[in-house]
C-alpha cells in the first residue's frame, strides 16, 4: 500500500470516528434530555443508540407509552452527557419506569457490576425488576443483601415490605382455590396497541382509557391519551369509538367517572413536562347527545403544583372521591372525598384518613354500590407486590378494615383500576380491571369470574346448665339487617347446619318448648379460605315461672314510649319463644328511674309496656297471651342515687329497663 493510500484511509477513518463520536454525543444529550423531562419511552430509543445496544435500533416496541416523541429535533450544542455507567443505569430506569421488566433486568444485571457507592440503588431496583417478573428467590436475596448494606434508610424500609410481599404472595397461592376464579386478557378487541385501563360502565356501555395512536390526528397529537367508548358482546367488546370528549393540543386525558344520571362526567386530564406529570380533574356536559368542552374544577380540589386524579362519583350525587398527593395527606397520594353543589362549587376536600391511606400511593378509588364494598389500589400495605387491589366495607365516614383481595386478583406488577358488575353477595363475578401482569410494559384491561364455594355452616342448640343437646328447637339464620335467611329444626342431636355463598355478619336465634330463647352472632372462621365453620354451642335457660327478665337494647326516643328501630332485633327473640310455646301468658313490663313525677313515670313505663305489646300482636302473637303493665319507678334494680346523696347514672340506666315475666 502506498503512502498516499493509507494517508487517505487514515484520514477518511479519522473523519468517521469524529463524525460518530459527535452523533454518539448527539444521542447521548436527546436520551438524557428524554430522561430528565420523564419521557422514558424516547430516552430507551436514544440511550440504545449511544450505547451500541440491538445494532442501534430500539428494542422498544412502538405504541406502548402515551408519552412517546415522534420525532426528535437536532441538538446543536452537546455539553456535558452521561457516561457510559450512568446511561446505563437511566436506561435500565427507563425500562422500569415502563414496565419493560424483561428488558429492564439484564441491563440492570450489568449496572450491578458498578460501583455501588456511585450507584447505590442499582440493587434495590434490580430486585423490583426480579419480583416483578416472578423470580421470588432472586429477588429476596437482592433485596435481603441491599438491606444489609445500604445506608437509604427509606429504601431499606420499602426492601423489607418486598420481602413481606413475597412471603405474602407465596402464601396466598398456597391457601386460595384458584380454580374458582377465571381471568382474562380483554385488550386485544379493544385496542392493538398502547395502554388499556380505567374501565368503567355507564349502564351497558363501557368507556375506558387508552393511549393506542390515532394516526388521523395532528402529528403532535398521535400518541395522546384519550377517552373510548364500546359495547359488550358475547365474545368480547364491538362498537369501539372514540368517546367524543373535546380534546386540547399535547394534553392527555382519560380515567372518567359519571354523575348517577349520566348527563355529567368528570375526567383526569393530564401533561408531562421536566420529568413530572400533573393531573386535575375536569367536568364535562352532555348537551344533545355530545360532550361540552371540560371546564376544571374549583381550584380546591386542582392546587398549583399538585395532582387531582382518577375521580368517582359516588351514588349521593354530590360526593367525589378522588386521588391526590396534596399536603396534609399521610404521604404519596392518598384518597380525598369533596362535595359538589348544584351549582359545581367544591366544598373543603377531606382527607379519607388513616383507616384507608397508607404512607405509600393509594389511587383509583371505586365504589360497589350492592354490596357497600370501597375498592381501590395500593403499594402502601403488604400485598402481592407493586399496586394490588383493597377493599373496605361500609360507607363514607364508617369504614371496615382494609383487607387485601390476595391472588389471583392480585399479581406481583400492577393492579388499579376496577370495576364491576356483580352482585351484593359476590363482587368478584363480573369484573373489569387493568393489570400489567402478562405484559411486556403496560396496563391491560382483564375480565374476572370467581364462583363461589358454598360455605358449610353448622352448630348445636344445648341447654344451659346441663349442657344435654335441645332436640326438635328451632333457629333462625338472619343477616345484619335481621332479615331471616333460614329456618331450621334440630335434630336427634340438637345440631343445624345450613349453607351460604359466602361468609357474612349473622345471628342464629334459638327457641325450644319450656324455654327461653337464645341468639349467637357469627362471621367467618379464622381461615377465611376454609369452607365449613363449626359454632359456638347456642344455649337456651329453662322458663322459669313468675321470674322477671329483662330484654337488653329496648330503646325508646327520649320521653316518649315510641320504639326505636334498633329494638326490633330483640323483640323478635321474644316473638319466636312464643311461637316455640304456644300455651304460655307473658307481662310486659316497663320501668322508669326516679327523676319526674310518680304520675309521669307510671303514665310513661304503661304507654311503653303498651308499645312492645303492640308489636308483638303485629308479629302475630295473640293479645290474650300479653298483658303490659307500667311499674314507673317502683321497682329499681340498682340505686338511682348514692349513699352520700350524689346522682348515681349507672344505677338509673338499669332502672330504665323492660321486662317479660311468664305467668302461667
Amino acid at each position: 500500500m502506498n503512502m498516499k493510500k493509507f494517508l487517505l484511509i487514515a484520514v477518511v477513518t479519522c473523519f468517521t470516528s469524529t463524525a460518530f463520536a459527535q452523533l454518539n454525543k448527539q444521542w447521548m444529550k436527546a436520551a438524557d434530555d428524554y430522561f430528565k423531562n420523564g419521557d422514558y419511552f424516547s430516552a430507551v430509543e436514544y440511550y440504545e443508540k449511544a450505547l451500541g445496544k440491538n445494532k442501534g435500533k430500539s428494542k422498544v416496541t412502538g405504541g406502548f407509552s402515551p408519552y412517546s416523541s415522534t420525532t426528535v429535533k437536532p441538538i446543536k450544542a452537546i455539553g456535558t452527557v452521561s457516561s457510559k455507567e450512568q446511561a446505563t443505569v437511566n436506561l435500565a430506569e427507563s425500562y422500569r419506569r415502563l414496565h419493560y421488566y424483561e428488558k429492564a433486568e439484564p441491563i440492570y444485571k450489568e449496572a450491578m457490576a458498578f460501583d455501588k457507592a456511585q450507584f447505590p440503588d442499582v440493587q434495590y431496583h434490580y430486585a423490583t425488576t426480579l419480583r416483578a417478573m416472578h423470580k421470588y428467590d432472586e429477588a429476596e436475596s437482592n433485596f435481603k443483601a441491599f438491606t444489609a448494606g445500604s445506608n437509604n434508610t427509606a429504601l431499606k424500609e420499602a426492601a423489607q415490605k418486598e420481602i413481606d410481599d413475597i412471603a405474602f404472595a407465596a402464601n396466598q397461592k398456597s391457601m386460595v382455590n384458584a380454580k374458582l376464579y377465571t381471568v382474562q386478557k380483554a385488550q386485544k378487541s379493544l385496542a392493538d396497541t398502547g395502554a388499556v385501563y380505567a374501565p368503567v360502565w355507564k349502564d351497558n356501555t363501557l368507556y375506558f382509557t387508552s393511549s393506542k395512536p390515532m394516526k388521523e390526528v395532528s402529528r403532535l397529537q398521535v400518541n395522546n391519551t384519550r377517552i373510548y367508548m364500546a359495547n359488550r358482546t358475547d365474545t368480547g367488546f364491538g362498537g369501539i369509538v372514540n368517546a367524543g370528549v373535546p380534546e386540547s393540543k399535547d394534553i392527555h386525558q382519560g380515567a372518567v367517572s359519571f354523575s348517577p344520571d349520566g348527563n355529567r362526567m368528570i375526567l383526569t386530564r393530564w401533561t408531562i413536562g421536566n420529568g413530572k406529570k400533573l393531573a386535575s380533574l375536569y367536568m364535562s356536559k352532555q348537551v344533545d347527545g355530545k360532550w361540552t368542552e371540560p371546564i376544571a374544577l374549583p381550584a380546591v380540589i386542582n392546587q398549583e403544583g399538585y395532582s387531582a386524579q382518577q375521580p368517582f362519583w359516588m351514588p349521593d350525587g354530590k360526593t367525589i372521591m378522588y386521588s391526590s398527593n396534596v399536603p396534609g395527606g399521610q404521604g404519596g397520594f392518598d384518597l380525598w372525598t369533596v362535595t359538589l353543589d348544584e351549582l359545581d362549587n367544591a366544598g373543603t376536600p377531606v382527607n379519607m384518613g388513616l383507616a384507608i391511606n397508607s404512607a405509600e400511593d393509594d389511587q383509583a378509588p371505586y365504589y360497589h354500590i350492592p354490596s357497600q364494598t370501597l375498592v381501590f389500589s395500593s403499594n402502601g400495605r403488604v400485598g402481592m407486590g407493586g399496586m394490588d387491589f383493597y377493599y373496605s366495607k361500609g360507607t363514607l365516614g364508617n369504614w371496615g378494615p382494609v383487607t387485601n383481595f390476595g391472588f389471583p386478583v392480585n399479581s406481583t406488577k400492577d393492579d388499579i383500576y376496577f370495576a364491576s358488575k356483580g352482585g351484593a353477595s359476590n363482587i368478584l363475578e363480573d369484573v373489569l380491571f387493568a393489570s400489567d401482569r402478562d405484559a411486556s410494559c403496560c396496563l391491560e384491561l382483564f375480565t374476572l369470574a370467581r364462583k363461589l364455594e358454598p360455605k358449610n355452616i353448622s352448630g348445636i342448640v344445648v341447654d344451659c346448665n346441663s349442657k344435654a343437646p335441645l332436640k326438635g328447637a328451632t333457629v333462625s339464620i338472619r343477616n345484619a339487617g335481621n332479615v331471616e335467611l333460614f329456618s331450621l329444626n334440630t335434630g336427634d342431636d340438637g345440631s343445624y347446619a345450613f349453607t351460604i355463598d359466602e361468609y357474612q355478619q349473622l345471628k342464629a336465634i334459638a327457641s325450644a318448648p319450656d324455654y327461653q330463647s337464645g341468639d349467637l352472632s357469627f362471621n367467618k372462621p379464622a381461615d377465611p379460605t376454609a369452607t365449613s365453620m363449626r359454632n359456638a354451642d347456642l344455649c337456651l335457660e329453662p322458663i322459669v315461672v313468675a321470674k322477671p327478665i329483662v330484654v337488653n337494647n329496648i330503646y325508646y326516643d327520649f320521653d316518649k314510649a315510641d320504639l326505636r328501630e334498633d329494638s326490633y332485633p330483640e323483640l323478635d327473640k321474644l316473638v319466636t319463644m312464643f311461637k316455640a310455646n304456644p300455651n304460655i301468658k307473658v307481662e310486659i313490663s316497663a320501668h322508669t328511674d326516679s327523676k319526674g313525677s310518680d304520675e309521669y313515670n307510671k303514665r310513661l313505663s304503661d304507654a311503653r309496656a303498651k308499645s312492645v305489646v303492640t308489636y308483638l300482636v303485629n308479629k302475630g302473637i295473640p293479645a290474650t297471651q300479653l298483658i303490659s303493665v307500667g311499674y314507673g319507678a317502683s321497682q329499681p334494680i340498682a340505686p338511682n342515687v348514692n349513699d352520700d346523696g350524689s346522682d348515681n347514672p349507672e344505677g338509673r340506666q338499669m332502672n330504665r329497663r323492660t321486662e317479660f315475666k311468664v305467668m302461667e
